[in-house]
This record gives structure tokens, C-alpha cells and sequence, in this order.
């Protein structure tokens, strides 16, 4: 039998691979939670719209919300879209090579090209939040130096599912971050 430092023993050979298989299940979890908090950050975006009445001095006044009356908002619903479909495309890619047990990352321009992908979701992830959130500020503190009410006293159930659309696109973010990072810990190893 041969030995030295060219030659992988079988107990090194299973060890690789135990750790090769935890890091491409760690990629498949990772992609099952950006497919879950894009489509809820979705989900709760596009059920976000309320009707009721709001007093202006004095007069009474009826009031209706939905999120296709802001761009931000609607910005929102459009990049939870397509991360969605990008990291359920990335999680069946995943899943795919898992079951014929091969490499989820099936070469280096592979890795670079979901690295890129991921990147460029994640900032536009964080863009999307950051702009829906500026909208929610604004209803939530009304216009201090007009008659400009806070909207979200009479519009509560829309500024909630407004807010929890808005936690979940920045979760979504910092899971395409952290796959982005998982990319290229991947690109440094191999």
C-alpha cells in the first residue's frame, strides 16, 4: 500500500466528503430561507391596502391605501419577484445536483456567476427596503409642517403589513449577502 503526503486515505476521502456534503446542504438551506423571506416580503406587500376615514380639521374625510399607489412600494413587489425566482431557480439547481450527488457549485464561472447574481440581488434588496422605508417613515410621521396627518393611525393593518414586508426584504438581504459570502469561500478553497 502506498502512502505520503500525495496519497488521500479512505478515512480523509469520507471526511472531504462529509464536509463537501455539509457545505452544499448549508447552500440548499440557505437558498429554501431566500425563496421563503423574498416570497413573504412579497406576499405581505401585495395584500397591503386598507380603506377608512380620517378627520382634517374637522371634516371627515375617507381615506384608501394600497401598495400600487407608491413606486417604492412597488419597487418592493418587483425585486422580491425576481429574487424569488432567482433563488428558487438556484435552490432546484441545488437540489438537483444534491439528488445525482454531485457539487452544488459545478465549476469556478458557475461560482462567479451566482456570486454576481447574488451580489447584485442583495443590493438591490437593500435599495427596494431602504426606499419603501423612507414612504413608511413619512406615513407613520405625517408631515409636520402642513395639516398632513400620520396615515397610519387610520391605516394601521396596511402600515403593518407595509413594515413586515419591509423586515422581510431586508432579512432577504442579509441571507443574499451571506450566500454571496458562502460563494466565495467556495472560490477560495477551489
Amino acid at each position: 500500500m502506498m502512502s505520503g503526503p500525495l496519497v488521500e486515505t479512505r478515512s480523509s476521502q469520507r471526511k472531504g466528503s462529509v464536509v463537501l456534503r455539509r457545505s452544499d446542504l448549508g447552500h440548499l438551506v440557505h437558498r429554501l430561507l431566500c425563496v421563503l423571506t423574498s416570497v413573504a416580503a412579497l406576499s405581505f406587500m401585495i395584500t397591503a391596502k386598507e380603506a377608512s376615514t380620517i378627520s382634517i380639521y374637522g371634516f371627515q374625510l375617507p381615506v384608501y391605501s394600497k401598495w400600487s399607489f407608491s413606486h417604492s412600494f412597488e419597487y418592493v413587489v418587483v425585486i422580491s419577484a425576481a429574487v424569488a425566482a432567482h433563488s428558487l431557480l438556484q435552490l432546484l439547481i441545488s437540489a438537483s445536483s444534491l439528488l445525482r450527488k454531485s457539487p452544488v457549485i459545478l465549476s469556478r464561472n458557475h461560482a462567479w456567476l451566482i456570486f454576481a447574481a447574488d451580489q447584485a440581488f442583495a443590493y438591490a434588496m437593500a435599495s427596494a427596503a431602504s426606499a419603501a422605508t423612507g414612504v413608511t417613515n413619512l406615513n407613520r410621521t405625517g408631515i409636520r409642517h402642513t395639516a398632513l396627518p400620520n396615515f397610519c393611525k387610520p391605516l394601521h393593518s396596511f402600515c403593518d403589513h407595509v413594515a413586515i414586508s419591509i423586515a422581510f426584504t431586508f432579512f432577504s438581504c442579509i441571507l443574499l449577502a451571506a450566500s454571496a459570502v458562502q460563494d466565495v469561500i467556495w472560490l477560495s478553497n477551489n
